[in-house]
């Protein structure tokens, strides 16, 4: 991409199939299927707006839950910005440690999944002031109570490592918001759990383009591309997760792999089957067997039989290091040119920082702040 990214041709993403102000799981399941069909009619219309913190290295929960759907919209000709989400570190801890180092292996392994940065742009916070100044005017459509009821706000503060609850933190809604607006995405993949995020992000576009809009619409209200990513448990039974470290990550060696698994929790009993609500760790085991494999849990289950647990992780091993070979390979082979990722993120972020120079100049258009 060598041009400016301009505002696709569908500011409201695919406002025909029916509105999504009440971000219910039904009902955004519901649209996601009628949003997967526009998709497929014609991609050009959506774009996409996603990303990850870069506080350590990515995992096989995020490869399954988010980062292969991003390589699968971006081959079906989406277009995809990918947010490092710098700032974001601070929300939950009082410095960002080891940044630089994080952002070079989240670009690493996003080349190694497949994300291709002359179709994807990849990006981060800190290098696009354009974007950060849109939290400004955000702020100002927004109430503290609205913030104070956001259910995933409520959730992160509950688990910050933080004593007390930075101004970041509790404005992480609206900085969220100005990720997806500045280049105004109309599609955001999510899970259940980020439903409210979009929510105000909605709120935000929705009220800037009555107060300041003049009869149009300055930002598309985004859609919600429910995730049906599966929920893979870590090695320790509890939520997968890179502090954790209970996690596979994409940077694992075959041998690194083996002990994990190895280690795994299971339970006593010998004959193995896919029962996730009385069996979730031998299920989730199964479960991440069987994607590897591109068959079901079932199947899985039913070739071990009653071999036990021991016969349950050799086939897990041998599946995700049969699986991750080629993008091991890829980001071994990305890993020797060090140079090359941070060429591949000084493109993304000048691309980003074009798109959100525009998008500002706009607002204060629409504001009359242009002086």
């Amino acid at each position: 991409m060598n041009t400016v990214v301009t505002q696709t041709e569908d500011a409201g993403a695919a406002a025909s199939a029916g509105p999504t102000d009440a971000l219910g799981t039904s009902a955004a399941q519901a649209r996601s299927a009628v949003l997967e069909e526009l998709i497929r009619k014609d991609p050009g219309r959506f774009r996409v707006l996603t990303g990850d913190r870069p506080t350590g290295r990515l995992h096989l929960g995020h490869f399954f839950g988010t980062l292969h759907n991003r390589v699968r919209l971006q081959e079906l000709g989406v277009e995809l910005f990918v947010v490092i989400a710098d700032y974001q570190v601070l929300t939950d801890r009082d410095v960002a440690d080891n940044l630089l180092q994080h952002v070079e292996e989240l670009v690493l392994d996003y080349l190694a999944i497949g994300v291709d940065p002359a179709r994807s742009t990849i990006f981060t916070h800190g290098a696009v002031p354009a974007l950060n100044q849109l939290m400004l005017p955000f702020l100002s459509l927004v109430s503290v109570s609205e913030l104070n009821r956001n259910p995933t706000v409520k959730d992160e503060i509950s688990h910050s490592r933080q004593s007390a609850v930075s101004g970041l933190m509790f404005t992480y809604p609206v900085h969220q918001a100005a990720d997806i607006l500045f280049c105004k995405a109309n599609l955001v993949p999510v899970g259940q759990d980020q439903l409210p995020h979009l929510e105000l992000t909605r709120t935000v576009a929705r009220r800037f383009n009555d107060r300041y809009g003049a009869g149009s619409a300055v930002f598309p209200q985004p859609d919600a591309l429910l995730s049906s990513a599966p929920l893979l448990l870590g090695t320790d039974g509890t939520k997968m997760s890179k502090s954790r470290n209970n996690a596979i990550t994409l940077a694992a060696t075959a041998d690194e792999t083996a002990r994990l698994v190895k280690g795994a929790k299971t339970d006593s009993e010998r004959h193995i089957s896919y029962d996730p609500a009385t069996r979730p760790e031998v299920s989730s085991l199964l479960l991440l067997a069987a994607l590897c494999q591109g068959r079901s849990p079932e199947q899985v289950a039913a070739d071990i039989g009653s071999a036990g647990a021991a016969a349950l992780k050799k086939v897990v091993t041998e599946s995700v290091n049969e699986y991750l070979a080629p993008i091991r390979a890829r980001r071994a082979e990305y890993g020797r040119d060090r140079a090359h990722l941070r060429a591949v993120l000084s493109e993304g972020n000048e691309r980003a920082r074009a798109v959100a120079d525009a998008t500002l100049a706009e607002v204060r258009a629409a504001m009359n702040t242009c002086y």
